[in-house]
């Protein structure tokens, strides 16, 4: 009997971890959606800016701005690392956190001092207790995320890069967001721009007032923006992808364990009542 309640009560605790396990699998699919639709809404403005800055680098021959120029080879680096606000999502916050961990590992190396921007609470935390210097941090951002805050984000970070000559660069690493079943976690230069090289001299069709450089410059706030934005957004939908799959797997585990389980209680249900019948048999055959 003792064998049997332990058997039952584990039967009653998968079965409230099963339920837990299918709901957060459902709010993971409802958000996925929402957070699939922003990022494809904001794709658009992105190119169009990466566009029109493209066009600018290319009709001047002599371009040369501050945000294309290299810096030296060694010095310190802001990495902005976009990871979760919650677990329960598989390898995704670990996979991040590794990438970015192994660049400041490589950073130090070079002799350089690695800073950090993290976004999401997961990122907030792991850095907390490292000896890295942390420029600013965000977490319960990305659900709810929107340009605004991407704008003040881009000019906190391209106002660090102007006033400290020893930045060489901005690198951003986050989850990109392939399929339901495929995110993979990558890294990306923001800082220099070395998209926009300019190219071969040629007839200039546009001429730009009061430079091609000046207006280049003042595009580069938006272009980072709707670049940390879109980050951010692909991430949140890279997060609720992994923890969709993470949750799926771990109810199908549920399930696969309940029927061991329920066997298991079945056949020593079948012991114990073989057992009492035996007893019963055995008792009446000894007052014959």
């Amino acid at each position: 009997m003792a064998n049997l309640k332990t058997i039952k009560r584990r039967i009653h605790s998968v079965q409230s971890t099963m339920q837990i396990t299918k709901a957060m699998e459902l709010v993971a699919s409802s958000k996925l959606r929402r957070a699939k639709e922003r990022a494809e809404a904001a794709q658009p403005f992105f190119e169009a800016t990466y566009k029109l800055m493209a066009e600018i680098a290319a009709e001047d021959p002599y371009f040369n701005s501050q945000f294309v120029r290299k810096r030296t080879e060694t010095g310190a680096c802001l990495l902005i690392v976009i990871a979760g606000d919650r677990g329960l999502a598989g390898g995704f916050n670990s996979n991040v956190l590794k990438i970015a961990q192994n660049r400041i590992q490589e950073i130090q190396k070079q002799g350089g001092n690695p800073i950090v921007l993290p976004i999401g609470q997961k990122a907030v935390d792991y850095f907390q207790n490292k000896n890295i210097k942390i420029l600013q941090s965000y977490d319960h951002i990305a659900e709810h995320m929107h340009i605004y805050l991407a704008m003040d984000i881009a000019e906190l970070i391209l106002t660090t890069y102007q006033r400290h000559e020893s930045l060489q660069s901005v690198e951003l690493v986050f989850t990109n967001y392939v399929s339901p079943i495929l995110q993979v976690a990558q890294k990306m230069n923001v800082i220099p721009l070395d998209d926009f090289p300019g190219t071969s001299p040629r007839h200039c069709a546009v001429e730009y007032e009061p430079s091609a450089e000046e207006v280049f410059d003042k595009l580069v706030p938006r272009y980072v923006a709707s670049l940390i934005y879109g980050a951010v957004v692909e991430s949140f939908a890279a997060e609720q992808a992994s923890r969709r799959s993470a949750m799926e797997n771990a109810t199908d585990n549920a399930t696969e364990m309940l029927d061991q389980l329920s066997l298991l209680y079945n056949r020593a249900r079948q012991g114990a009542i073989t057992q009492e019948l035996t007893e019963i048999v055995s008792g009446a055959n000894a007052q014959q």
